[in-house]
């Protein structure tokens, strides 16, 4: 019998009257069964973040850090057990889900140690004119009241860690709404926060389901949204509460530009081995996984066989195999998503090189050519194991091209020119400019969202403490200075 899991509620375990089921999408298999708030419940949580918002905020920051601290080492002790579960809900291959995990160890140490320095304070001399002689400026941060984060299914583990580890290190209450498709990640984090001396209502973890969001993110007390998803959704929350504070981190179409000076033998092989990797590692379903290649003229002929090669030698199959590199996508309506549009962008013309074939949730690594620009692959995000590549003449055409796309959210760039990756930083309409590799790089402690339709705001740990908070400043007046 499979075990019922239930929620954290301000801080403690609960179960509510109904319950959902957890499957794996590579084998159907029951995962296990998630306890579902009530709507009483849901409202007890909300209360209590509300109540403890000024409490929470006048936490030492020691008793943060230790928290986090805790959590982090929690972590590194129990990573095979919940990398297997990763691997188990998700469908992502083992070896990706022992680096999930790794990663967010790091994100709850990174947290602990920014709980530490934030908030010290920045003086402001004011005597620069006559009227401000005798007074000085300090300026804090304080919470802008308790956050509600929604969390998607594709990391299931450290993608909830980026909500929930900033807010607490910044001392803002949070509610954590995890993806319907796996809750149990999530859930895994309360596990271990219930084993720190927060104050009761600083957290709570909620499974939800979608439809039950509306109310939550219409809620006066929880002033601010973290949200991580689709554009669609994304601007959809921003649109029904405009006076609130959003941060989106939304979707991409992810360009690796590979440009004619990345022209050796062991430059081609390298990338190719990237593009392939980082196009089909979790399935593809990565905001910033490598969906076009952008090649020029110069180097289009050798890099184009060495990714087909590269993209072929993918090994695909059962996610809890050590071996697998590619797994299912998290449902079989996804894949069968991909399938069409890969259908479509064939019968307008375009060349499938390899792959285009679905089993189940699975979907073969594929690499398509001659994609018509009209096509649904080539203008949006495709959230599947799926790359085109397209031969263009020169520096400025490739980057022209790979600004040819409402998403902005990374972009790589493979050249050896130093002058060539300021011009790429200056040119590219993106979030972030990676040089050498693939766009899919992405270090937890650093700025990460994008621009135009690709988000609002950036996550990463200090910076999302910072989106969570805001400056507050304190005048003292008749000071000798």
């Amino acid at each position: 019998m499979a075990v019922t899991h239930a929620f954290w509620l301000a801080g403690r375990q609960a179960s509510g009257e109904d319950t959902f089921d957890v499957t794996s999408p590579w084998d159907g298999r029951l995962v296990g069964k998630v306890s579902v708030p009530t709507d009483a419940q849901v409202e007890e949580a909300v209360a209590a973040a509300y109540a403890v918002r000024d409490e929470f905020a006048a936490t030492p920051a020691h008793v943060r850090a230790a928290a986090l601290d805790h959590v982090s080492r929690r972590l590194v002790e129990r990573t095979e057990e919940i990398a297997q579960l990763i691997s188990a809900e998700n469908g992502k291959p083992i070896k990706w889900a022992r680096g999930e995990v790794g990663r967010a160890v790091s994100v709850f140490r990174f947290a602990a140690e920014e709980a530490r320095r934030f908030n010290g304070g920045e003086a402001q001399r004011l005597d620069t004119d006559a009227g401000g002689q005798g007074r000085l400026a300090l300026t804090r941060r304080f919470p802008k009241g308790a956050v509600l984060g929604i969390a998607p299914f594709n990391f299931p583990l450290n993608l909830c860690a980026h909500k929930i580890a900033p807010a607490i290190a910044a001392g803002v209450p949070i509610i954590l709404k995890p993806a319907p498709a796996t809750p149990l990640s999530g859930l895994i984090i309360g596990d271990l926060l219930a084993e720190s001396e927060l104050p009761a209502g600083s957290w709570s973890i909620l499974p939800v389901a979608n439809d039950h969001m509306p109310a939550l993110v219409q809620d006066e007390r929880l002033p601010v949204i973290s949200f991580t998803g689709s554009e669609k959704v994304g601007y959809a929350i921003m649109d029904s509460v405009p006076r609130k504070h959003c941060t989106l981190e939304l979707g991409g179409n992810g360009a690796a530009v590979v440009l004619g000076d990345y022209a050796s033998d062991a430059d081609l092989d390298w990338a190719a081995t990237r593009i392939a990797t980082f196009s089909n590692y979790q399935g593809g379903q990565s905001c910033i996984s490598v969906q076009r290649v952008i090649a020029d003229a110069a180097v289009y002929d050798r890099l184009l066989p060495r990714i087909v090669a590269a993209v072929e030698a993918q090994v695909t199959g059962d996610p809890g195999d050590d071996k697998t590199d590619v797994g299912p996508l998290v449902s079989e309506a996804a894949a069968q998503r991909v399938e069409s549009w890969v259908q479509e962008a064939v019968e307008a013309g375009a060349t499938l090189l390899t792959g285009g074939k679905r089993d189940g949730a699975s979907y073969a690594p594929t690499v398509l050519t001659d994609v018509p620009a009209d096509t649904t692959i080539s203008c949006e995000e495709v959230f599947g194991p799926v790359l085109t590549v397209t031969k263009v003449d020169g520096e400025a055409a490739a980057f022209a091209a790979a600004n040819d796309s409402k998403y902005g959210l990374q972009a790589g760039v493979f050249t050896h020119d130093v002058q060539v990756a300021f011009r790429a930083h200056r040119a590219l309409e993106v979030g972030g400019v990676v040089i050498g590799d693939v766009p899919s790089y992405r270090a937890d402690q650093m700025p990460y969202g994008g621009a135009k339709q690709s988000g609002v705001g950036r996550e990463g740990v200090k910076f999302a403490m910072d989106d969570y908070t805001y400056e507050r400043v304190l005048v003292l007046t008749g000071l000798a200075l």
